[in-house]
């Protein structure tokens, strides 16, 4: 289960289908050093966006 304390770039490397979740929510993670370093709580925080959808539909891909 992804949580909002998970670093994104872990969440990528255990999760490739999110990457298209990211991407849709304009979080382009993937390309993006700081990834490995910030969690995804501070990472929607600082784009402006909600921490609960995000986190529900990243769950969603990744156990799809």
């Amino acid at each position: 289960m992804i949580t909002k304390e998970m670093i994104i770039g872990d969440i990528i490397r255990q999760h490739p289908a999110t990457i298209d979740v990211f991407a849709r929510y304009g979080l382009e993670c993937y390309e993006c050093q700081i990834a490995e370093l910030e969690t995804l709580q501070h990472g929607a925080a600082f784009h402006k966006v909600a921490i609960e959808q995000l986190l529900q539909e990243l769950n969603t891909a990744a156990t799809a």
